[in-house]
C-alpha cells in the first residue's frame, strides 16, 4: 500500500500556498502545491485554487502545524 497524497487545504492564491508549504518543510513535512499555475493565470476562483497536498500518514501532523502557525501569526 502506498502512502498517497491527500489535499489538506485550499488557498486563495499561490503565495499563501507556498508559504504554508515552507512552514511544513520547516517541520520536516513534505508538501506539494497543485493548481498554482491556473490560479496565477486566471484570477477567477472558480477556475482553480491552489491546493496543498501531503502524504496521508502526515496529514494530521501537517494540519496541526498549519493551525499552530496561524495562531502565532494572528
Amino acid at each position: 500500500m502506498t502512502d498517497e497524497l491527500v489535499a489538506i487545504k485550499q488557498f486563495a492564491n499561490y503565495i499563501e500556498a507556498e508559504l504554508a508549504k515552507q512552514q511544513l518543510a520547516d517541520f520536516g513535512v513534505e508538501a506539494v502545491v497543485t493548481g498554482a499555475n491556473a490560479a496565477n493565470i486566471y484570477s477567477v476562483p472558480a477556475v482553480a485554487r491552489p491546493n496543498l497536498h501531503v502524504r496521508r500518514s502526515q496529514a494530521e501532523k501537517a494540519l496541526e502545524i498549519l493551525e499552530a502557525c496561524e495562531k502565532q501569526e494572528g
